[in-house]
């Protein structure tokens, strides 16, 4: 079986499949292959577990372009830099600046050839701009691939792997999350797209639907199983990631329903079949209805994701919604809006139709820059 430190050539740039079935196994053998061939660069996407045994010290530069998670503390550090994109824009990226020469992959054999699992994304971008995939084979991942096999001639075995899919526990829910998912879920028409991002407030607003939906996001969590049991899940999802517990991934175990995230974020496929509502939170929102999802108290706490395609999607449909759902406070009683943003703007005011909060809903739509700033602040207020 061919060796990573035979893939890997001085001045080499190598990718690593991301997600929560990231091929955790092979890094110490890749931080060894990258220190011997030198000038290595290396790069890494949506990074959610631990990185024990990769060695950033043996490559040249390390690049994200999904900041937080397992990378927080590499970030803030300056060890790895986190490159500003948003998810719909990162196939363009890897087919251009940041084509790899090796994509390090975990993939299931099928009896067609192999194929991605438990993520798609960005990854088949890598392999149409020609990277050999050194392909590190999980059988207890999730089959859910909806493309083609990979070509077989770009595909190179280097290792095998039982390892599960990384599980990520259902967020604590509070009653001021329920407050939320309840208002958020009464703006939800049925039979409309619906996208939703990772945690508490997708969670709330799922667990608040009554109304059946088709669901098109950028991942996939257990809240579109409770859907499916409750008899709410209309046709069959679409995302570019899973990411869940066992409960998820035996459900889309053999269901072709991840795609690249060129597809799952590309606005008019977003807007297809009904009208499209995206429901995404914040780390801060400012009186104008900015939104920043990265970075808070001076240290980076997301990457950008798809937070702007989806915002962008559904604010540009007729009869589409974009809305903001966020707590009044977050952490150690830090208010959620401010002034001025302290990170980047994430999200446009632009492209925000609804904010909503535990203490009411703000519809923007039609409202002047005065009128939006009023009905934004009073959000925050008790009454």
């Amino acid at each position: 079986m061919p060796a990573l430190a035979d893939l890997v050539r001085p001045g080499a740039t190598v990718a690593v499949s991301d997600g929560v079935g990231l091929p955790a196994s092979v890094l110490p053998e890749l931080s060894r292959a990258a220190a011997e061939a030198g000038g290595v660069r290396l790069v890494l996407g949506w990074t959610l577990g631990t990185l024990d045994g990769l060695d950033v010290g043996a490559f040249d530069r390390v690049l994200t372009a999904m900041s937080g998670f397992a990378l927080r503390a590499m970030v803030d550090a300056g060890r790895v830099g986190y490159v500003p994109v948003r998810m719909g824009a990162l196939p363009a990226l890897f087919r251009d600046v940041l084509r790899p020469d090796v994509l390090v992959a975990s993939v299931v054999a099928g009896p067609d050839g192999h194929r991605f699992g438990s993520e798609v994304g960005w990854l088949p971008a890598a392999v149409a701009a020609g990277a050999t995939v050194a392909a590190v084979e999980r059988p207890n991942l999730p089959a859910c691939d909806a493309g083609p096999p990979l070509p077989a001639g770009q595909v190179v075995v280097i290792g095998e792997s039982d390892a599960p899919p990384l599980e990520l526990p259902a967020p604590a829910v509070t009653d001021a999350h329920r407050a939320i998912g309840a208002r958020v879920a009464e703006l939800v028409p049925a039979g409309a797209r619906l996208q939703f991002g990772p945690g508490t407030i997708g969670e709330a607003v799922c667990a608040a639907l009554g109304r059946p939906v088709r669901v098109a996001s950028g991942l996939l969590g257990d809240p579109v199983v409770d859907l499916a049991r409750r008899g709410l899940l209309v046709g069959r999802p679409m995302a570019a990631y899973l990411a869940g517990t066992g409960v998820l991934y035996r459900w889309a175990a053999g269901q072709p329903i991840l795609h690249p995230c060129d597809v799952t974020h590309f606005p008019d496929r977003a807007r297809a079949d009904g009208p499209f509502v995206a429901v995404n939170t914040a780390l801060e929102v400012d009186l104008d209805g900015q939104v920043n999802v990265e970075t808070a108290g001076g240290s980076t706490i997301g990457g950008i994701g798809g937070h702007p395609d989806f915002a962008f999607a559904a604010a540009g449909q007729p009869g589409g919604l974009s809305i903001i759902a966020v707590t009044t406070t977050a952490r150690a009683g830090r208010p959620t809006l401010v002034e001025r943003l302290e990170g980047p703007v994430t999200t446009p005011g632009h492209d925000v139709d609804v904010v909503v909060t535990e203490h009411g809903t703000a519809d923007l739509r039609g409202l002047d820059r005065l009128e939006r700033r009023r009905v934004i602040g009073r959000l925050w207020e008790r009454g």
